[in-house]
């Protein structure tokens, strides 16, 4: 059997319209490194054809642990799709508004210097907030997915839940910045309302590709993090269950599921901490001793529970 006959075959029975998703933004994002490679445009110090990369790389993602998570439904399936490609359809008519003022140069969020920039973020925040409420119905749906394996059924409620709540960060990005009240009060019109950097204006020095600021507090980070517990939680039930061949320890179902419960734990106190530092105006890379002693808290509280989840019986 060949690879893409055995990939068809165990994705049979997944959303077929969130799947298609999942592949087109795929090639997507390779179109966008070719893009970056031609056009040397930035936009805030950063590639012009970043941003769409990373929405489509995360778009990709999303689709498909959807597309899986609605073949998991003994019922509502039917709800569940239809809600779904609600989702793929908002999706791509925000893409296509993102792709657009990429093209143009333009800020595509949190650009109210032109009507015509200001109609398009406007839009832009309904469609979110349309795909704000499907996802929340979805989560709820998910609580009834059928899962035999203990770990997997608590890494798709936990991963949906904190992927909702990450998604939801989204919003701390759009309330305007002390910067933009004071010139509202002196009578101006701000070209931007909302940033996602803390502390200082947004287009400074960040992460190659990612654009993290790396001199001031960002809430896309908080962002990003919350919302692929989607992917992450059950990734790690399907490696405890692959290292089970190789610690007998992890045989047992209960045992996973402890593990995957702590680790939901510590992701939410991963997303948490990384909320506290942003909002502090703190970079990612320059943490100081309160987040150090903070992280190592949660490493250490992490560590425990895993032990004491392996040995206990």
């Amino acid at each position: 059997m060949t690879i893409l006959a055995d990939v068809r075959n165990r994705t049979r029975g997944w959303h077929r319209p969130s799947a298609f998703a999942a592949v087109t933004l795929g090639v997507v994002a390779v179109l966008c490194v070719a893009a970056l490679l031609v056009d040397h445009r930035t936009l805030g110090g950063a590639p012009i054809w970043a941003k769409p990369f990373k929405f489509a790389v995360s778009g990709a993602l999303y689709f498909a642990t959807w597309s899986w998570l609605v073949s998991l439904l003994p019922r509502f399936r039917r709800t569940a799709g239809l809600l779904t490609n609600f989702l793929v359809l908002i999706f791509a008519a925000e893409y296509v508004l993102l792709v657009f003022q990429a093209a143009r140069g333009r800020a595509s969020h949190f650009n109210n210097a032109t009507p015509l920039d200001a109609g398009i973020y406007n839009v832009m925040g309904k469609m979110i907030m349309g795909l704000w409420v499907a996802t929340l119905v979805l989560t709820v749906l998910v609580m009834f997915t059928e899962v035999a394996d203990r770990a997997s059924f608590w890494a798709v409620r936990a991963g949906a839940v904190l992927s909702l709540v990450g998604i939801s960060l989204g919003i701390l990005m759009t309330s305007p910045t002390a910067q933009q009240r004071a010139q509202w009060k002196a009578g101006g019109q701000p070209d931007m309302i909302g940033a996602h950097t803390v502390g200082l204006a947004d287009g400074g020095p960040g992460l190659p590709i990612l654009g993290w600021s790396t001199a001031g507090g960002d809430l896309r980070i908080p962002h990003f993090v919350g919302m692929h517990a989607l992917q992450v939680l059950p990734l790690l039930a399907i490696g405890l269950l692959a290292l089970a061949g190789r610690f007998p320890r992890l045989r047992d179902g209960v045992v996973r599921a402890r593990l995957v419960l702590i680790g939901a734990a510590a992701y939410a106190g991963l997303t948490a901490l990384v909320t506290w530092q942003a909002l502090r105006a703190q970079s990612i890379v320059h943490p100081d001793a309160a987040t150090l002693g903070a992280a190592a808290a949660l490493v250490a509280a992490t560590g425990l529970g895993s032990w004491a989840a392996v040995r206990t019986r």
